[in-house]
């Protein structure tokens, strides 16, 4: 037969302040940048440790905010939607500043420390990183003008003004979506009212005098850039240097991003320069 033991455990008291008041600091965190991640949540491991993996400037005060797209209901949470519900949370905590990290962007180390740098200076609204598109050759994602092609006159290190970017790796600030925010409709987004700041083009129409049928489709990166610089949303934001200029976006290739696939191809295949660049 066991017989109870005579040993007892003796548990530390917790120590609380006097009358069981915990002081808490009254103070407010500065709401500097918002990180968004629109995303089909899957990710590759590669991905996690470079999101993860990076060095994080000193007093830096950052957010994420991921957007999944759920399985029941996958046309309720399009890149569109999921980059409108992420400027809805910017709008709602006002962030000085949006970074849009898509799922399948792969960052250099020292990614936040060269954002950090252009959110130090406060110079330019709309900094995108360099990517190629998942393809072999690849092409570089950076633009200028519609329907020529990506821009291919500059060498990695380059800092490149253009009039077309991506959202793939791209700090944005804020003034600018609140300008956009303050124009654009309001829909349903799932259970939430969001704002069309970003669309995707899907448009197709008739044209009596040609008597053709015409379609517009693409993505929302070229829609989103096309609209600040029509709508005149660099002068509407207290930027007005940028609104005549005719490359208004800056492409820092020193920023090189790494584009991945699902089954862990990362592109270019090569290095960018024995592409050229």
């Amino acid at each position: 037969m066991l017989k109870k033991s005579n040993l007892s455990i003796r548990r530390p008291k917790l120590l609380m302040p006097e009358n069981n008041v915990l002081d808490k600091n009254p103070g407010q965190w500065t709401n500097r940048i918002l990180i968004g991640t629109p995303m089909t949540g899957l990710l590759r491991a590669e991905w996690v440790m470079a999101r993860f993996g990076q060095v994080i400037p000193t007093n830096w005060s950052a957010t994420d905010a991921i957007q999944y797209m759920h399985t029941y209901a996958p046309l309720q949470y399009l890149v569109a939607d999921a980059q409108n519900l992420i400027v809805k949370t910017l709008i709602e905590k006002k962030f000085e500043w949006l970074l849009f990290i898509e799922h399948d962007n792969i960052i250099p180390p020292d990614a936040f420390i060269r954002v950090n740098a252009y959110m130090r200076e406060k110079k330019v609204p709309i900094i995108s990183g360099l990517y190629f598109t998942k393809s072999d050759p690849p092409e570089p994602l950076l633009y200028r003008g519609r329907g020529t092609s990506f821009f291919k006159d500059w060498k990695m290190g380059d800092k490149v003004w253009v009039d077309g970017i991506p959202m793939g790796f791209t700090l944005i600030h804020a003034s600018i979506l609140e300008a956009l925010w303050a124009d654009s409709p309001e829909y349903a987004v799932g259970n939430q009212i969001a704002r069309r700041v970003f669309e995707t083009p899907e448009k197709v129409w008739f044209d009596p005098e040609s008597r053709g049928v015409y379609t517009l489709t693409g993505t929302s990166d070229l829609t989103f850039c096309d609209k600040i610089i029509k709508g005149g949303y660099f002068e509407k934001a207290g930027w007005p240097k940028y609104q005549k200029m005719k490359f208004p976006f800056l492409v820092d290739t020193n920023i090189f991003v790494r584009h991945v696939d699902e089954s862990g191809r990362q592109f270019p295949l090569q290095d960018p320069k024995t592409l050229g660049f």
